[in-house]
This record gives structure tokens, sequence and C-alpha cells, in this order.
């Protein structure tokens, strides 16, 4: 499972017109599903954005993770992070789970984010998204478990 994360003071993500989900300060997370992801992994990267130390503690220090520190965590699935861009100018997309693979391991993902978190939005699985941030830092770190 890859996720890449941005640490964010506000986020949002709509399909169309409609506002799917929302988040002041917190955590911006795209997530590919690939082939064979685990529940162990999926538990594993759901610990991992609820726990990644990227906000800052008194100190300043990028000591607290988003349980810590609060806000919210979007959640948006992203299949083009398993891209595969080593060669040619195409990008091949062999290292991203099938549609019904990927469906199942985000929604487990979803709901592993949710049983640590209490603010967790999402987008719709699938969907053409338009997503909308202000990344705070910048600060964004690649994920894999």
């Amino acid at each position: 499972m890859i996720a890449l994360i941005q640490r964010v003071r506000s986020a949002s993500v709509e399909v169309g017109q409609e506002v799917l989900g929302a988040i002041g300060p917190g955590l911006l997370a795209f997530a590919c599903v690939q082939p064979g992801d685990t529940p162990a992994r999926i538990e594993r990267m759901a610990e991992r954005l609820a726990a990644y130390r990227v906000f800052p503690d008194a100190a300043g220090r990028m000591n607290l993770g988003l349980r810590e520190a609060g806000g919210g965590l979007l959640l948006v699935s992203q299949f083009t992070l398993g891209a595969d861009t080593r060669s040619g100018l195409r990008p091949s997309f062999s290292r991203a789970a099938p549609p019904d693979e990927a469906r199942a391991g985000f929604e487990a993902l979803l709901a592993a984010c949710r049983a640590r978190l209490p603010v967790v939005e999402t987008g719709r699985f699938g969907a053409d998204m338009q997503v909308a941030l202000i990344n705070d830092g910048p600060v964004t770190f690649w994920l894999e478990t």
C-alpha cells in the first residue's frame, strides 16, 4: 500500500459541484492499494496515518502525530500512485490493484482510520474528483507498507 500524505491547513474533495469531504488542519492522504495488500498492511498504514509524526510540538519539532495534534484526515483513493514511470512516456498501472481489490482495500483502510481517529473524511472511490488543499510547510511524505 502506498500513501502520499500532506500536512494541510485545510483540504476538500468534491465530485461535480458537491463537496464530499472537507477538513481544517490535519492530513490529506492519497492512498493506492497494491496487488496483494493484506489486512495487516492496511492496518499498518492506518496506524501510520494516525501516528506519523509530522506536526510540531511545543519546541517546533515534528514530533506529534495526527492523533496527538488533533485535526482531521481527508483520505482520497488515487490509483495513479501505483504507476510505473521508469520507462517510456506513458505510465503503466501494473503496480496498482485491480478495481474490485482496490475498492475493498480502500474501504478497509477507511474503516481502520475511522476506528483510530475522530475526524475522517473521504471522496468517492473511482470518481473524477477535484481536490483542493492548502499545504502547511510544505510538508509531504511518501509512505509504503
